[in-house]
């Protein structure tokens, strides 16, 4: 593989020291600073990052258009801080250390849910999105004893891609890196031996997907999540980490049975679109708390087609 120009090499390797740096300074802060820390460093992106700004109005005028300009102001803005204390709060591993029980609330029926799912056998198929703070819920579940890896995207740099992979590891989160020689074998296995594979599908990624459903307009969704449980008949859970009032956090778990009688194809499409609409009800729970900066909507269908024409087969329904 040829070697990226040395401009792109030295501006890598001091991205590498920044955030590394940054996280040692983080480390030992109370969770009380760095979350408001995180909420002023996030207002100040809002108001200094403007492409970034636009981007989650346009989404918020797509995803709510009954809302006035002013609301999906306040929305975006409130995303913004929210998504800098998320970020600060995970990188206080001190505290995490000391407290993530304590901190991320998980009541015993949604426990129940999860639990019943292992006890089938064939390992659990759980899914998020980037709502909440995904990290700690990962983080929880691990810490709770539940054998689990987490799909993960691989950075542009090795050296920050080993960063994140010790620093999830520390609070007992395991990876499998997207992309990497063995990465679906290593999925398989993991559902094969009975435990937790957890992957986050609310992105517009360049993945094999399906269009479904997603506030009302077509999305391309990644599909592995459905082909994994399709192929090896794993359950199904959706779980999402929401922030609460007095700055904690509460996860939220639900079982999505198996489509039945349909081909694998149909079966996938079928799946994929029942946990779009789980990852919807849980933004809409707490839209303040999902990354709208995202571009969800970028990726369009070779044939434009309502929600209803897809999920019926009768356009195409593959991107990628």
């Amino acid at each position: 593989m040829e070697r990226p120009p040395l401009a792109k090499r030295l501006k890598r390797f001091l991205r590498y020291l920044l955030i590394r740096t940054v996280l040692l300074c983080l480390q030992p802060l109370p969770l009380g600073w760095a979350r408001a820390l995180g909420s002023r460093l996030g207002g100040w992106a809002y108001a200094i990052a403007g492409g970034e700004r636009r981007k989650a109005l346009k989404s918020l005028a797509t995803a709510f258009p009954e809302k006035s300009d002013a609301q999906r102001q306040e929305l975006a803005r409130a995303s913004f801080r929210h998504l800098g204390a998320a970020a600060l709060e995970v990188a206080c591993t001190g505290a995490l250390d000391r407290g993530l029980e304590s901190l991320v609330a998980w009541p015993e029926a949604d426990r129940a849910v999860l639990d019943a799912a292992l006890a089938k056998g064939k390992g659990v198929v759980f899914i998020s999105g980037h709502v909440g703070n995904w990290e700690l819920l990962a983080r929880r579940v691990a810490r709770a004893g539940y054998p689990s890896q987490s799909i993960a995207k691989e950075t542009t740099d090795p050296r920050l891609t080993k960063l994140v992979e010790r620093f999830r590891e520390r609070g007992g989160v395991r990876s499998i890196w997207r992309g990497q020689d063995g990465a679906a074998r290593a999925m398989l296995r993991a559902l094969r031996a009975g435990e937790i594979l957890g992957l986050l599908i609310d992105q517009d990624t360049k993945v094999q997907s399906l269009f479904v459903p997603f506030f009302g307009q077509l999305a391309a969704t990644p599909r592995a999540a459905a082909d994994l449980a399709v192929r090896t008949g794993a359950a199904v859970v959706t779980g999402f980490c929401h922030r609460v009032e007095g700055g904690g956090y509460r996860l939220v778990m639900e079982d999505v049975p198996l489509p039945e009688g349909e081909d694998r194809e149909a079966a996938a499409l079928v799946l994929t679109a029942a946990l779009s609409a789980r990852i919807e009800a849980a933004i809409r729970r707490t839209p303040e708390q999902w990354v709208w900066m995202h571009q969800r909507w970028k990726t369009r269908p070779p044939v434009e087609a309502t929600p209803q024409a897809l999920l019926s087969g009768a356009a195409p329904a593959t991107a990628r």
